[in-house]
């Protein structure tokens, strides 16, 4: 593994570009030219190169809009970066309060609420606690997640993610990142595999152990149902495979696993387990009440408060692990603090940043914080004019060291391994149908640090990897030459 000492120097390792890319560029672009066109036929590439001081290098298609995937996270970062004292200030942690009998379960937003066994910080087990202490019978469970309107997908999200665990629920109350896995352990050849999972969901188990060591097991669960079928085939020789499920109403689940923590700490329990939620109203959107104060649930008192984690630790999980719920999460505080907690409100938040950076509106739309929505558009010069901004901005290390880095962490751990940029790349991510994306920080053979953005759509199906190869060699060209 090489050095990550590079990180903090690349400022200072910016020095002018200017007339190396001018005497470099004609015979630079025709050999990017190049190495693209042995891309996919027919994918549709955008790539911009500037320094640190924004004077483009290489420029392919800059200005057209391409589907960003999880590029769109370094939106949704840096604005939750630009105003991050103000929010981790507002920040506040799940907790619960009991009602005539009644527990009610309120969550704030947090993305990290913890039931896993082994919970250090931030555990569901601790409200439980508090609860043990007060009270040894409670009548319903009530997980409530009006913090937030009920949003649970944004827009444009394609409705056969929503079963994955890249498409789960989004909710004020989240626990375990809202999703639940299932061990699937061989059985004799022709007969049933055996099943290990939360009885949370109903499992139609339709998979037949064959010979050999191959699993081919294909999950299918209508939204908002609570039966998961299971079909296709696992190898008597295989492993014991694990499979990841989304939670539909996250606030309901995380309502369900409170009454099983309390029941193992001997609270009766006689009621049922339901969730609040508030309803999407027009004075979620900001566009119609025109500045008028945004709609809130009061606040309430609690019996047990958990402390808010720190929102920066979150930013490093959302743009190296890529991680689509915490980042729709971010949006959504990032919405709260200033609005009602509504993607319009994040969005408005968005645009207001934007603005700071000077990007024009037609160069970019976001319909959520992930970069799950087929709706999101950005323009190379989009992504790099962002990515210069911020590395002239106070906390720009700060977010520039959430990003994966080639060859060593993150999504990029696997990437440009034995190349120029292993340990020389700092970029974000992004995939989803027919689009890749990915746009950050590179150091070249001389030691200059460039900015870029490659963006890559419509590639013919089955060769998205392809084009992710495509790109990656011709970053690592343009690294050589300059």
């Amino acid at each position: 593994m090489r050095s990550v000492l590079l990180l903090p120097a690349l400022l200072a390792l910016a020095v002018p570009l200017a007339a190396t890319a001018q005497n470099a560029e004609p015979p630079l672009l025709a050999s990017v030219e190049k190495q693209l066109a042995q891309g996919p036929v027919g994918t549709r590439y955008g790539l911009l190169v500037a320094t640190l001081e924004g004077d483009p290098i290489i420029a392919i298609a800059p200005d057209q809009r391409f589907i960003p995937a999880s590029n769109t996270k370094m939106f949704t970062t840096a604005t939750a970066y630009a105003d991050l004292p103000v929010l981790d200030r507002a920040a506040q942690g799940t907790g619960v309060r009991l009602d005539q009998g009644d527990v009610i379960l309120e969550g704030r937003g947090d993305a990290r609420l913890s039931s896993a066994e082994d919970c250090a910080t931030d555990c569901l087990q601790t409200l439980a606690d508090a609860i043990a202490a007060k009270t040894r019978h409670v009548r319903n469970i009530v997980g409530d997640d009006s913090w937030f309107p009920d949003e649970r997908w944004g827009p444009g999200m394609s409705w056969n993610n929503i079963q994955s665990r890249y498409g789960t629920g989004i909710s004020a109350l989240t626990l375990d990142d809202n999703e639940m896995s299932a061990t699937v352990t061989p059985g004799a050849i022709g007969a049933r595999p055996a099943i290990k999972a939360s009885t949370y969901y109903e499992i139609d188990n339709r998979v037949t152990t064959v010979p050999g060591k191959g699993e081919a097991i294909v999950t299918d669960r209508a939204p908002y149902g609570r039966v998961i079928r299971l079909t296709g085939t696992i190898g008597a020789d295989a492993q014991p495979a694990t499979l990841h499920f989304s939670i539909d109403d996250p606030a309901h689940y995380a309502a369900w696993r409170l009454r099983d923590l309390l029941v193992a700490r001997g609270v009766k329990v006689t009621g049922t387990v339901t969730a609040r939620h508030r309803p999407l109203a027009p004075a979620d959107d900001p566009a119609i009440r025109k500045g008028a104060p945004a709609a809130r649930p009061p606040a309430s008192d609690m019996l047990a408060q958990l402390p808010a984690p720190p929102l920066a630790d979150d930013m490093r999980i959302i743009n190296k692990q890529s991680q689509n719920l915490h980042a729709d999460l971010m949006l959504r505080r990032v919405s709260r603090a200033s609005g009602s907690g509504s993607i319009a409100d994040g969005q408005a938040a968005l645009h207001r940043l934007m603005a700071q950076t000077g990007l024009p509106e037609s160069s970019y739309s976001f319909a959520d914080g992930s970069g799950m929505s087929s709706y999101n558009r950005i323009t190379p010069r989009a992504a790099v004019t962002l990515l210069t901004w911020i590395a002239r901005q106070p906390w720009g290390m700060a977010w520039r060291e959430t990003l994966p880095i080639a060859g060593q962490d993150g999504t990029l751990r696997n990437r440009f391994k034995g190349t120029l940029l292993e340990g020389r790349l700092f970029a974000k991510t992004g995939s989803l149908n027919a689009a890749r994306a990915l746009s950050g920080y590179l150091v070249t053979k001389s030691g200059r640090t460039l900015v870029f953005s490659a963006l890559a759509n419509d590639m013919p199906d089955g060769t998205d990897a392809q084009a992710s190869a495509t790109v990656e060699r011709t970053l690592v060209a343009i690294a050589e030459a300059l």
